[in-house]
Formats: C-alpha cells, sequence, structure tokens
C-alpha cells in the first residue's frame, strides 16, 4: 500500500501517514514509516490491548485512542474526521477500502500456500477483519483451482475478539466480497479463545484471538470431509494479548 501510494505521488515527503487500525497494519505501518523517514499516526480504540499501542509507540508512531465502545469503526471515524480537517497534511491508506490490501496477499500469500501445498489446497480459512487476506488469497486460489472452497471466520454480533468484525454490525470494508466466499461460519468469542489457548497448550504455537477463531471454524469444517488440505491463517501472536485475560482461564 505504500510503495503504490509513493509511485502514484499519494505519499510524498512531509505527509504523515494516518491509518485506523486495530494493530498490526498499524505496527507494519510504524514500521515502515520509522523505515522511510515518514511520521505515522495511528487510530485505535481504547479497547485494543496495550501491547499494541506500546508496539506502535516503540517504532516512534503517535496513537491516538477512541472510545471502546464504539471499537475499530470509531478509529475509522476520527480518522475520516482528521482528514476533513486537514487533507493536504495526512495519507491515510485506507486498508479497509484500498485495493492493494487484497493484492499483497493475492501476489505473495496465496502463491505461498500453492507452492508449499503443491498444489492441493482444498480450502482455505481465514478470520474476518479488512478481509485483505481472505479476498487476495481467495481471489488467486479459484482462479487456479474454482473447485477450491474459501471460508471465513466471521464473529458474532457483539463480540470481543479484537481485530475482527462482524459484517452485519460494523462498517463493512469496500474490499469485502461475500460472493467469493464459499462458506461463512459465525464464531462465538469464548469458543475462539478457548481454541487459542488450546493451541498454545497442544501445538506450543503462541497465537491470539483472531487465530483461535480462524482454528475453531476448522475445527467445525474438518469432520464433515473425507480428505482434503486445509490451510488455515494464523493472524496474531498471544504477546499482543497478555494484559488481557485471554490466558487466564
Amino acid at each position: 500500500m505504500i510503495e503504490e501510494a509513493e509511485k502514484s505521488g499519494e505519499l510524498k515527503e512531509g505527509k504523515i501517514i494516518l491509518e485506523a487500525t486495530s494493530g498490526n497494519t498499524g505496527i507494519g505501518l510504524s514500521m515502515i514509516g520509522k523505515s522511510k523517514g515518514y511520521k505515522v499516526v495511528c487510530v485505535m480504540s481504547a479497547a485494543v490491548s496495550v501491547e499494541r499501542r506500546k508496539m506502535i509507540k516503540a517504532f516512534g508512531a503517535d496513537v491516538v485512542l477512541t472510545a471502546p465502545e464504539l471499537g475499530t469503526d470509531g478509529a475509522i471515524m476520527k480518522v475520516r474526521e482528521m482528514l476533513a480537517e486537514e487533507p493536504n497534511k495526512y495519507f491515510s491508506p485506507n486498508q479497509f477500502s484500498n485495493e492493494n490490501n487484497k493484492l499483497a496477499h493475492y501476489k505473495t500469500t496465496a502463491e505461498e500456500i500453492w507452492k508449499q501445498t503443491n498444489g492441493k489446497v482444498t480450502h482455505f480459512v481465514a478470520s474476518l477483519g479488512t478481509s485483505g487476506t481472505l479476498m487476495g488469497v481467495g481471489k488467486a486460489l479459484k482462479e487456479k483451482n474454482p473447485n477450491i472452497k474459501i471460508i471465513e471466520a466471521q464473529p458474532e454480533k457483539g463480540h470481543t475478539i479484537q481485530g475482527l468484525k462482524n459484517m452485519e454490525e460494523a462498517i463493512v470494508p469496500k474490499i469485502y466480497d461475500p460472493s467469493l466466499v464459499d462458506q461463512h461460519i459465525i464464531i462465538e468469542s469464548e469458543a475462539a479463545f478457548a481454541v487459542a489457548r488450546r493451541i498454545v497448550a497442544e501445538e506450543s504455537l503462541f497465537v491470539g484471538m483472531s487465530s483461535g477463531a480462524a482454528m475453531k471454524a476448522v475445527l467445525n469444517v474438518v469432520p464433515t470431509l473425507n480428505e482434503g488440505c486445509v490451510v488455515v491463517i494464523f493472524p496474531d501472536r498471544g504477546e499482543k494479548y497478555l494484559s488481557t485475560k485471554l490466558f487466564e482461564a
């Protein structure tokens, strides 16, 4: 997203990168901003774990917090407000609408999956946030083999899984195309948390909430299959949730 913005002239020296984020993209933008010499401002819900804020600040970026009850939607609205007030001051990648978000996964993540499974992948599962991973990988895999099933793990309404979106109650990302998805699985918060803890305990993989949600969807799907190669994305690490109650149960 940053490289394409530089090529188009949208992002140039002196502009501030401004983005609404629940964590991962903000951390990535902070890293890139530091290396390229851009100031970065990340707008986040006060409900997200403190580790994410600290990681962003560690790279020298600023953090603006919004009302916790509004979730990431509150951060999105705040960014829109800041852009309206000073449009020439900021560049916002707007990951929720940026085609380069899903294009990155179309070109890289999907290719890695295809090569590492020797083209034998039959099902792809991802949790639903911006939908960039799901849309990019899903499109690429469908082009290679239309029979591959694309499955989303979407959180329940009123959920507490940081970084994920229920599309019936949240601002829907423009890049999200539900017609690409073969199966929509609704995941309860506590079920996602329980599976995350199980992954840590049984597989020694220190994953976070949204990884638990994705794996819960896998556990729903696998019993219905006679055979197949199911690929799931774990998009977060457990270190980001040590200040929460995720691992206290």
